[in-house]
């Protein structure tokens, strides 16, 4: 559920028409819905009421700060992958107590200074890394609390680039080796054992690897407290998919029982690291129409949005659907049309071959399902400014994120001297 709909024959964010936005901020933009933020938050959250469980948002999937803010205030945790997003979170008012840092390459600057903010723990992913880790903390006189990754080498199912948890993947230490790693690490000075982690992939529609993975991982604890080990948190990572097209993915409810007959007699906290289930359908992008273009064998509809924009359809070949913010145009005749950017790439295609509604030029379109792994992974690619981020409350709407100028833009490059004049 979202609360993006068509009220007054256009389409809504909450109380705020959309082409209001555009006219005030210029096409294309992103608009996430506060609302629709909170209900996912407390949806997800509220399944594990009574279980001791820590949900921290994985950043990664939007980090824009009023959006973390915006959780945090509800009680949410963060998932991190970089000093970068550690101080976003933090600066947008998440305790550092509720934060973990995942992440296969983390320096040992970033290291420090998480040792220093007082993170909950440190999602290991190798034995360098762990070595790094126990040197930093050793130097600093602290502990560091930490979890290893273990890669169970289950098939997620999903797309091979969102895919985490196979031993291909260079995610996590082998399952092989989990008793000799977790032996060797406690001998290490700085180093706090204190779990096991898990993260087997993203977008997921069905419940069957989830379970094979947290089953392994209660297999798993015993195995490591029987050898000595005082295992008290368990993190199972997100990944649960959202609805981009017609494909409906198991609700919060029917993960988190999964998640509790697995894990829930451990005695464990166990933590929770959804991104895209939060925020993918708590935001859409909005582009206008520049031209549409009969060609010998495709009409194309050719939008000011491009994939520098938004990159998923190019990179994952993920679907998003596109409705028009009129409402009249939604009800009217359909016929097959490629949709493109005007970025100067073939890639630059958000639909091939599909039925859309009668556009012209100026018409706003809405891509729908696109709060994660939107704007926070768009570029400048073609000299194209990053495109505003909007944030709606109610009847209210803040530009969280303005668009740069081209001016802005040009000045971030630096003539070396030798070129000057």
């Amino acid at each position: 559920m979202d609360h993006f709909t068509y009220k007054n024959g256009e389409l809504y964010a909450e109380d705020v028409p959309l082409s209001a936005i555009a006219e005030t901020v210029g096409t294309p933009f992103y608009c996430y819905s506060t609302a629709t933020l909170e209900r996912h938050y407390k949806v997800f959250s509220g399944a594990f009421d009574g279980a001791n469980a820590l949900v921290c948002y994985a950043l990664k999937a939007n980090s824009n700060q009023a959006v973390i803010r915006t959780l945090a205030k509800l009680g949410s945790g963060a998932d991190v992958v970089s000093e970068g997003e550690l101080r976003r979170a933090i600066e947008a008012g998440v305790p550092p107590e509720k934060i973990v840092f995942s992440g296969v390459g983390k320096k040992p600057e970033e290291m420090r200074y998480a040792l220093e903010a007082g993170i909950h723990q440190f999602n290991v992913e190798s034995e360098p890394e762990v070595r790094t880790l126990s040197e930093v903390a050793s130097s600093m006189g602290v502990m560091a609390p930490i979890t290893f990754r273990v890669n169970p080498d289950v098939d997620a199912k999903t797309h091979a680039k969102i895919s985490t948890g196979k031993a291909e993947n260079k995610f996590g230490v082998p399952w092989q080796d989990v008793s000799r790693i977790y032996a060797e690490t406690a001998a290490l000075p700085g180093i706090a054992i204190k779990g096991v982690d898990v993260h087997i992939g993203s977008q997921l529609t069905d419940l069957e690897p989830y379970k094979n993975a947290f089953n392994r991982v209660r297999d798993l604890v015993q195995q490591l407290r029987g050898e000595g080990h005082d295992i008290t948190r368990v993190d199972l990572g997100g990944g649960l998919g959202i609805p981009y097209d017609s494909t409906i993915p198991p609700a919060p409810t029917a993960y988190a029982a999964v998640a509790l007959e697995a894990i829930g007699n451990l005695g464990c906290q166990i933590i929770f690291e959804p991104g895209r289930l939060i925020v993918g359908n708590a935001g859409v992008l909005v582009s206008e129409v520049i031209y549409v273009k009969q060609a010998t064998q495709r009409k194309f509809i050719i939008l000011d949005a491009a994939m520098n924009d938004l990159i998923r359809p190019a990179m994952y070949d993920g679907y998003h659907q596109i409705d028009p913010i009129r409402e009249d145009q939604k009800q009217g005749k359909y016929s097959p049309a490629d949709v493109v950017g005007p970025v100067c790439e073939t890639g630059d295609t958000f639909a091939r071959e599909r039925d859309m509604p009668e556009l012209a030029r100026g018409d706003l379109v809405a891509f729908r399902s696109a709060g994660a792994y939107g704007a926070v992974m768009a570029s400048t690619y073609n000299t194209r400014p990053l495109v505003p981020e909007v944030l709606v409350k109610g009847d209210q709407y803040a530009v969280i994120r303005a668009r740069p100028s081209l001016e802005e833009l040009l000045k971030l490059d630096i003539l070396p001297q030798w070129l000057e004049g």
